[in-house]
């Protein structure tokens, strides 16, 4: 008997200019990587925080109020205003405008969260049209294809700093999605990671 193997989208576009992001949209394309770099001063501060000043968020809001969201949950840890405090501000909110940019859309599903443990470290496709990713602190986001289950050394993993876009099991048209994507597995080794996800709103 003949077997017929699905084709799927799994193609991973990358570049060092944020652009690269709105290659989401080209056909067969799975994923799109800005490759950027945070400057290291703010890297180091994100890295030195202790685990409860890390601002942890959920909302909803429209991509022009990330930064008054972001700002707000800064405040309930602690943190004091400054240079890095006013770039990661900044950034998630020039990250919302872009993501909505890209998909057409004005508000946004926000999320900072604090991860300590081992939580969403099963490959998995999100069941939304497209998801945003940066790992602001910590070992970044791992992906691979469908075609590589049995393979670890096909495992690859975004930097801190960089942004992926992935397709979602919602993704309208085009093939389905043959990229899956983890946060790594870190129980036990005494890492926090601080990570953005940024979502379409889920209309009822």
């Amino acid at each position: 008997m003949e077997t017929v193997v699905q084709q799927t989208a799994a193609t991973v576009l990358s570049g060092t200019a944020p652009e690269v992001l709105g290659n989401i949209h080209a056909p067969g394309c799975a994923a799109a990587i800005w490759e950027r770099r945070v400057r290291a001063a703010t890297q180091g501060w994100l890295n030195r925080l202790p685990h409860d000043h890390l601002p942890a968020l959920r909302t909803v809001v429209s991509a022009d109020a990330a930064r008054a969201a972001v700002q707000a949950a800064c405040a309930q840890v602690g943190l004091p205003d400054g240079t890095d405090l006013g770039w990661l501000c900044a950034d998630v909110q020039s990250l919302a405008r872009r993501f909505a940019s890209v998909m057409g859309t004005q508000g946004v599903a926000l999320r900072l969260d604090v991860v300590r443990d081992d939580s969403c470290c099963k490959f998995q496709i999100d069941n939304v049209p497209a998801r945003l990713l940066c790992t602001y602190r910590g070992a970044g986001t791992e992906y691979r294809t469908t075609h590589h289950e049995a393979a670890p050394e096909r495992i690859s993993r975004m930097n801190a700093g960089w942004v992926g876009l992935f397709r979602g099991a919602a993704w309208p048209g085009d093939l389905p999605c043959g990229l899956v994507h983890r946060s790594p597995p870190i129980a036990g080794r005494g890492e926090t990671r601080l990570l953005l996800v940024i979502d379409t709103i889920e209309r009822g």
